[in-house]
């Protein structure tokens, strides 16, 4: 992360706003133009510096009331503005506001930067008496002078100005690579329906022949994900393969080299030998060199898994091909969904009909509603796409949430899936708002959006972190709200709500087909986990190298970075796939800009969600009570106290690795 990020990730650890108004407006309105969007956020900034003017002219006894407040109130401005910017410059439909978005987040990001070197207020928040403050609030103000030396506050004025350069620098760049993402989709054209066999037949009838006779497919997740999965075309598959592994290419080649340069040059004017070690430096892990051993720890414990994985593969493709001596990336997901129903009578299209669009998120609402006490209605307030929906979340008749949901496709939007924080709550003043933008099957008339479990499991994943941000939205300081933890503990709460998609019972309750309404039977659903399991190993294995790819290319210095030689080494050391050596999907890897070094907090996260799942009764997932107790301990708390006390809290023991061992080796 920049130290502007360090900024809004540290520095945010802020106290609650007082003598504010509250703020529980819908962020958007009706069809804002450029200008009027760049006008809010400027007047936000304008806010905000007039706060950090009060602020500074303090006089008397530093204290919690008269130095947390107002810096409070600069942290509410300056990020509600970072945030508006950076969803909407993510999915608005007009690329002129995409563009004012990514002009204004840069002017939020230097000001953000101001404040992160500016001396003055660090030494006044130094200065508050804190010893009769209650724990969590010290803790508060520990993070966030960590945060600020973090951001370089402590160096001298030719240092710090040279750090606001690269800063303004690594913002611009940043943006660029994901701008280049967004719009660099690429197209794969078949001669006829006949060479998409073995898709399913609604996808079929989704992509009609054009007026010259040929399909056009596209590299979003609903064409992609299918074809490596389904289609007999072994040339298809293949084509796929390299067109989505080259999105970005060759645009952000060299807009990464400049990535890693920027970001490596600011390591070292911070202090730090590399990237990495700054990166790490206020997570869980604690250091560059713990998260590679956790790499390697985890590689080691899949290898011998994933190796008998890979023979089944082999012996698989044999049955069709004796000559072959080995799998190919674009032929893995469909050998694998070969021996799911040849060895486990599992054929996952047979699933996909109780999984409509609908049917899923009203079950993730229900869900959430029935364990964590909480209800949804939907709304009609301004956004951003007619295509989008809002929707508030009420706890005992009080509103206590808003979000916002994303879910399908379209060009010029952010193409992979995430939760975007819109506003932080405080207490009962700010109400908690955010957006899940997803690319999922549906979204257009008549087709009901019929989804892989994976799917399901993307909208799982991403609404626990959306109820992470809004159930912990309620906190006293904003810096400690919502999802404000260390990073690497962020992924914990929404693989944790992946757990209830593989049960049977919970399923029941919403995964219905969508012509004859009937549930998905028990039966299959056991099928589908045993399936599922088979190329577990390989799928940790394939983390573990984008984790070690994350943290290889900034853990040194930039000149022995060459990140296509990067990719085809960890390729080669911990996947058994031949290279490829005409993609680069490291141009299109957009969490080398947002997690940058640290990667491996999925699986780290991954770790701690097991061990947590520990906490709760498989045989009835659907009570409340241990989802309550989880809520209290886990989410509601956000980031008062350090991740390990909250876990240890919840289990009564510090975390181990255990329940994810048990995860790997049996299959369950």
């Amino acid at each position: 992360m920049p130290a502007a990020t360090l900024l809004l990730t540290a520095l945010l650890l802020a106290p609650p706003a007082a003598r504010r108004p509250s703020d529980d407006r819908p962020f958007w309105s009706d069809r804002p133009t450029a200008s009027a969007f760049t006008r809010r956020i400027d007047q936000r900034l304008t806010e905000a510096r007039a706060i950090r003017g009060r602020l500074l002219t303090v006089r008397g006894r530093r204290t919690i009331a008269n130095t947390l407040t107002l810096y409070d109130q600069l942290r509410r401005d300056l990020e509600g503005a970072d945030n508006q910017t950076s969803l909407i410059a993510a999915v608005h439909p007009d690329s002129a506001v995409r563009a004012a978005a990514e002009a204004a987040a840069q002017r939020v990001a230097a000001l953000a930067t101001e404040v992160s070197l500016d001396r003055r207020i660090y030494d006044a928040l130094g200065a508050m008496d804190t010893v009769a403050a209650d724990a969590a609030t010290r803790y508060y103000v520990q993070r966030t002078l960590l945060g600020f030396r973090l951001a370089g506050v402590d160096k001298d004025e030719a240092t710090r100005a040279r750090i606001r350069t690269l800063n303004e620098e690594l913002i611009a760049v940043g943006q660029e690579f994901n701008r280049n993402i967004r719009e660099g989709g690429r197209t794969v054209a078949v001669d006829s329906a006949g060479e998409l066999a073995g898709l399913p037949e609604d996808f079929i009838a989704a992509h009609p022949p054009g007026a010259d006779g040929r399909i056009v497919l596209t590299t979003e997740y609903p064409d992609a994900i299918p074809v490596f999965t389904y289609a007999r075309s072994d040339d298809l598959r293949r084509r796929m393969r390299v067109a989505f592994d080259t999105r970005a290419y060759p645009k952000n080649m060299a807009v990464l080299d400049r990535l890693i340069a920027t970001r490596a040059e600011l390591a070292r004017l911070l202090g730090f030998g590399s990237w990495a070690d700054l990166a790490t430096a206020d997570k869980m892990i604690g250091s560059a060199a713990n998260a590679s051993a956790f790499i390697d720890r985890i590689a080691e414990a899949s290898r011998p898994a994933a190796e008998a994985e890979y023979r089944r593969l082999l012996d698989r493709k044999r049955q069709d091909d004796p000559s072959a001596t080995a799998v190919n990336r674009w032929e893995s997901g469909y050998l694998r969904e070969l021996v799911r129903r040849s060895a486990y009578d599992f054929d996952s299209q047979k699933a996909r009909p109780y999984f409509p669009y609908e049917a899923v998120k009203r079950g993730v609402l229900d869900l959430s509603s029935r364990l964590f006490g909480v209800t949804f209605r939907r709304v009609t307030v301004p956004v951003w796409d007619p295509s989008v929906e809002a929707y508030e979340m009420f706890e005992g008749g009080r509103r206590v949430g808003r979000f916002y949901l994303d879910m399908h496709p379209r060009p010029g939007k952010y193409s992979h899936a995430a939760h975007f924080a819109i506003r932080s709550g405080v207490g009962r003043q700010d109400l908690p708002e955010g957006a899940l933008v997803c690319n999922l099957p549906g979204g257009t008339p008549g087709d009901p959006g019929l989804m892989s479990h994976d799917d399901v499991r993307t909208v799982f994943h991403e609404f626990g972190h959306l109820l992470h941000a809004q159930l912990g939205g309620r906190g006293r300081w904003l810096g400690q709200s919502g999802v404000k933890t260390e990073w690497d503990f962020v992924e914990a709460p929404s693989q944790m709500l992946e757990e209830w998609i593989r049960d049977p019972a919970v399923l029941a309750t919403f995964a219905r087909h969508y012509e004859t309404g009937e549930p998905i039977p028990a039966e299959l659903v056991r099928q589908m986990n045993a399936a599922e399991a088979f190329g577990r190993a390989l799928d940790v294995r394939a983390q573990m190298a984008l984790a070690r790819i994350s943290l290889s290319v900034y853990d040194r210095p930039p000149a022995q970075v060459n990140t296509d030689s990067i990719v085809q080494a960890v390729s080669a050391a911990y996947l058994p796939y031949p290279p490829m050596s005409e993609t680069h999907f490291q141009a299109s890897f957009g969490h080398l800009v947002g997690y940058s070094a640290v990667y491996y907090t999925y699986m780290w996260s991954l770790v701690i969600a097991k061990d947590l799942f520990s906490g709760f009764d498989r045989a009835n997932l659907l009570a409340a009570a241990p989802a309550r107790r989880y809520r209290e301990a886990i989410l509601a708390p956000g980031g008062t106290a350090p991740a390990a006390v909250l876990v240890e809290r919840f289990l009564g023991r510090p975390f181990s690795f255990d329940a994810w061992r048990r995860w790997l080796d049996s299959g369950d």
